[in-house]
C-alpha cells in the first residue's frame, strides 16, 4: 500500500487568478528561474494565500507562460496562480508588486472565470522592439524586406541537444523597419511555434539574407503576448474584450 503524508490534505483551490508582470532593467538579466523564486518569495512576503500541490513536497499552484529569454526585457509576462482564499485582484496586484524589487512591475491582475479556458490557450503569439544600436534605417529596412520575401530562412539554433536548424521566416507573421534615437528599429509580431523563434533567431536571418550585422548588442522588448486573429491584432490574454497595447501596424508588411 502506498505512503500517504501525514496531516490533513491542504486547503482546495477556491480562485485563480491571472497575473501580468514586466521585466525591466537589470533582470532582464535574470534566468527564468531566478525570476520564479523571486516571484514565489514575493507571493509568500506580501501573504498571498496560495494552495498548494498535495503529496510529500507540496508546491504552491504557480503556472508560468512562455517565459522572455534571457537578456530580453518584456512588458507581457504572465502567470496563473491558485489560491485558497478568495482575494480581491487588485489587492493582490498592488500588495505583490510592493514586495517585488523595483525592475519587476506587476501591472495587471484579473480572476479566472470558470469556462474561460486556460491560460495557456489564449497566447500563441508575442510582439517585439528591437533597437539596434549602430544599424540605420536605410540598411534595416532593405534587410527586413528581403527577408519577408524569402520563402523561408534557415539558421542554426543552440537547444539543449546542441544545434539544430530551424526556418526563422516561418513563425514571423509580420515586420517592419522604423527610426529611432541612434538606431534603427524591428518590430515583428512572432508566432510562438516550437521550437521558438526568438529576436536573436531573426537578427541572424537578417545576417544571412542581406548580410545585416550590428556592430552593437540588440535591445529586445516584448510587448505584448495574447492570440493573433486574422485581423493582426493580438487579444489580450486576460480579458476577452480587451486588446493589447500592441496591435497590428499599418507599416507592418504580413504575410
Amino acid at each position: 500500500m502506498a505512503r500517504q503524508p501525514e496531516g490533513p490534505p491542504p486547503p482546495p483551490t477556491v480562485q485563480k487568478l491571472r497575473i501580468r508582470y514586466a521585466k525591466r532593467g537589470r533582470l532582464r538579466f535574470a534566468s527564468h528561474r531566478d525570476l520564479a523564486r523571486t516571484l514565489e518569495r514575493a507571493l509568500r512576503r506580501a501573504s498571498v494565500p496560495m494552495a498548494f500541490s498535495a503529496g510529500f513536497s507540496p508546491h504552491p499552484k504557480i503556472s508560468y507562460l512562455g517565459a522572455a529569454p534571457t537578456g530580453a526585457a518584456s512588458e507581457a509576462e504572465y502567470l496563473e496562480i491558485g489560491l485558497s482564499v478568495r482575494c480581491d485582484p487588485e489587492a493582490v496586484r498592488a500588495a505583490l508588486d510592493a514586495a517585488l524589487p523595483e525592475d519587476v512591475a506587476v501591472l495587471d491582475c484579473v480572476e479566472a472565470r470558470e469556462g474561460t479556458g486556460s491560460l495557456a490557450d489564449r497566447i500563441d503569439t508575442s510582439v517585439w522592439r528591437v533597437e539596434l544600436p549602430g544599424v540605420t534605417l536605410a540598411e534595416l529596412q532593405p534587410a527586413v524586406a528581403a527577408f519577408l520575401a524569402a520563402d523561408e530562412v534557415t539558421v542554426a539554433k543552440r537547444t539543449k541537444n546542441g544545434l539544430k536548424d530551424i526556418d526563422a521566416r516561418e513563425a514571423v507573421t509580420s515586420a517592419s523597419a522604423a527610426e529611432g534615437t541612434g538606431c534603427a528599429i524591428l518590430h515583428m509580431v512572432v508566432r510562438q511555434l516550437t521550437p521558438a523563434v526568438r529576436p536573436d533567431d531573426v537578427l541572424a536571418a537578417l545576417a544571412a539574407v542581406a548580410d545585416l550585422h550590428p556592430p552593437l548588442p540588440a535591445r529586445a522588448v516584448r510587448e505584448a503576448q495574447g492570440r493573433l486573429d486574422d485581423s493582426g491584432t493580438v487579444a489580450d490574454p486576460l480579458g476577452p474584450d480587451r486588446t493589447a497595447r500592441i496591435l497590428h501596424r499599418e507599416e507592418h508588411a504580413a504575410i
